[in-house]
């Protein structure tokens, strides 16, 4: 694809493209089915070059003057000089090929764009507000909620504002916000966040922030700040046409002067005309793109298929992605007396209700002691605090070591030695009732993918951020080997990292939660990782279906080959076409044999940029 030629008017592009394909058509179909007359047949080209080719040229003039040489600006003067020399359809077919690369890329760039609209429709225009103590309902605007209002949920709607439940009891789809595939359980306390979904039950919360402060419109907020800060990547037949472009002008310019004859200036320009630039290297990436689909790898920006291989810096969220996303329950240790089925009991009990990774453990490790969970009620999850309720008359908290530590010193004598990994403490009742010992199980693969990153595909730079707490973090890191982490980060913090590592080196972010989404824009690279998040696969250049790191060194084999690739057929091409330049400008090529010429070396090009589409054997290494 070429470049910016018709940034900006993507509609236009297409339009153009559509013209001329089929000016086209109608040219071959007069010359070839009805044996026009050689004026009837050249019609329909002669109006694809005024109504395409000169808007295209104007465009491109432009940027001229404004000293941009890429490789579409040599486009713009081979289509000036096809139509000099009477060569109507080949300057027909480089308008077809500037207008149609430029459209498909600006599609790829939209669609990126599309995440807004998708979090947009998620969320509710209106409100059902409580009137009074009684139970009468409003409709109201989003924006008219207001701190302490009550809200009404409906079964299955989508929650509009941060709250705390303050009547009924049900369950909610966070999964959307989370990136967990959980439903959290509510009951009067537990709280509630925009954006999730309700499930059978009506409940009654009230409202602790207003709309476009709570965290479903604080993550649209940070994901329109990452779009509009997204990285602009130069494309690779840019960087090349930066250097072909002023040089081929230069030949075909210092051979006019030289023979003092304008034939070898038209004669140079035909065969300059940078058709392994504009065909060669989209073959290829669109080749690796079929590759990566029947591997399971979705490429919605074809740009980063070019910039991946040049990242130097790779950042992962933990959950679900080095790690599989079930913690396991592996231990249970109890102090003498304690009954350790009744503190398993009264801890699934406030699990129902919280949100937190450990929660399903808790809930997996009663269900195979075939405990069932009791009601509870005055449910409070405060950060850092843990989770507190009342279960059949007595107090329960879940909490961690440090909390115990610093608000139950008394009862520190009762909880065993701290050991690695991820651990919570029951207390019933104001005492220790049982320690609980966790695994977040890396996926097989994690320790061996993120070693080779390094050795194999040259990233210095290897960091593990996550919103979970810091034990937790820092124990897969030491598992995985990864030295630098950072833990308990929001969406904010998460961007703030990734804008922070991409100044100082292309960067690639995988994640798989919608919190991931605006980290996934910002970096160089964002890839998300398994399907549970529409939202994350639309801000993401690439989606990996099918959740395994090992589609991941594929796709960083897949980009490299296809750089490789299309590096040796655009300049293995420009080669053989500075050769072909030279011919001609020394008077041994007229125009008509240059464009043979070119016609020759482009099919080659083009030849072996479709090898990109096939492989054989194995694409990983570690």
């Amino acid at each position: 694809m070429t470049g910016s030629a018709g940034a900006g008017r993507p509609r236009a592009d297409t339009w153009i493209a559509l013209l001329t394909t089929a000016a086209i058509g109608a040219h071959l179909l007069l010359r070839f089915g009805f044996h026009a007359t050689p004026a009837l047949a050249r019609a329909p080209l002669l109006a694809a070059l005024a109504l395409g080719g000169g808007p295209l040229v104007w465009v491109l003039a432009r940027k001229a003057l404004r000293r941009e040489f890429g490789s579409d600006l040599l486009a713009g003067i081979s289509i000036v000089t096809a139509v000099l020399l009477g060569e109507y359809l080949a300057g027909a077919l480089v308008v077809l090929m500037l207008s149609g690369g430029t459209a498909l890329e600006q599609y790829a760039v939209r669609s990126a764009s599309s995440v807004l609209a998708a979090l947009s429709r998620r969320m509710p225009s209106a409100a059902h507000r409580r009137r009074g103590s009684g139970t009468a309902v409003e409709d109201i605007a989003l924006d008219a909620i207001a701190v302490d209002d009550l809200v009404v949920v409906y079964p299955h709607e989508i929650c509009p504002v941060d709250g705390v439940v303050v009547d009924g009891r049900g369950a909610m789809d966070e999964s959307y916000l989370t990136g967990e595939p959980f439903v959290m359980s509510k009951t009067p306390g537990s709280t509630v966040l925009s954006g999730a979904v309700n499930g059978e039950h009506a409940l009654t919360i009230r409202a602790t922030k207003l709309a476009v402060d709570s965290r479903y419109a604080t993550i649209m907020k940070v994901m329109r700040a990452s779009e509009q800060r997204r990285p602009r990547l130069r494309r690779l037949g840019d960087r090349l046409g930066a250097v072909y472009t002023p040089l081929a002008v230069a030949v075909a310019l210092a051979a006019w002067i030289a023979s003092g004859e304008a034939v070898r200036f038209l004669a140079v320009l035909v065969i300059a005309t940078p058709c392994p630039l504009l065909i060669a290297i989209p073959v290829a990436v669109i080749g690796s793109i079929s590759l990566a689909a029947r591997r399971g790898i979705v490429i919605k920006d074809p740009a980063v298929l070019e910039q991946i291989d040049t990242c130097r810096t790779i950042i992962f969220d933990k959950t679900g992605t080095l790690t599989y996303g079930r913690p396991t329950l592996t231990e249970r240790l109890c102090p003498p007396g304690a009954d350790p089925a009744e503190a398993l009991r009264l801890a699934a009990s406030l699990e129902r209700y919280s949100k937190h990774p450990l929660a399903g453990a808790i809930l997996e490790g009663a269900r195979a002691a075939g405990l069932e969970p009791a009601e509870a009620e005055e449910i409070a999850e405060r950060p850092f605090e843990g989770l507190r309720g009342t279960v059949g008359g007595r107090s329960v908290r879940v909490t961690n070591r440090k909390w115990v530590a610093a608000e139950a010193p008394a009862q520190a004598a009762a909880l065993p030695a701290q050991a690695a990994g991820l651990e919570c403490v029951v207390l019933v009742d104001g005492r220790v009732a049982a320690t609980y010992r966790f695994r977040d199980t890396p996926r097989v693969e994690s320790t061996s993918f993120v070693s080779h990153l390094g050795p194999k595909h040259l990233l210095d730079r290897t960091v593990l951020l996550s919103g979970d707490r810091e034990s937790e973090v820092r124990y897969l890191a030491e598992e995985v080997g990864i030295t630098e982490l950072h833990a308990g980060a929001t969406p904010e913090q998460k961007v703030a990292v990734v804008r922070e590592r991409t100044a100082a080196a292309k960067t690639i972010f995988i994640g798989d939660g919608i919190n991931d989404a605006p980290a996934l824009m910002a970096a160089t690279v964002g890839i998300a990782f398994g399907q549970e998040s529409d939202i994350t696969a639309e801000a993401a250049g690439a989606v990996i279906m099918d959740s395994t790191l090992t589609r991941v060194d594929e796709f960083f084999h897949i980009s490299r080959r296809m750089r490789r690739i299309a590096l040796q057929s655009a300049v293995g091409g420009m080669v053989l076409t500075v050769a072909g330049m030279a011919v001609a400008a020394a008077g041994s090529l007229t125009p008509v044999a240059g464009a043979i010429t070119q016609e020759v070396i482009d099919l080659a090009a083009v030849l072996n940029a479709l090898r990109a589409a096939w492989v054989a054997g194995e694409l990983t290494d570690f």
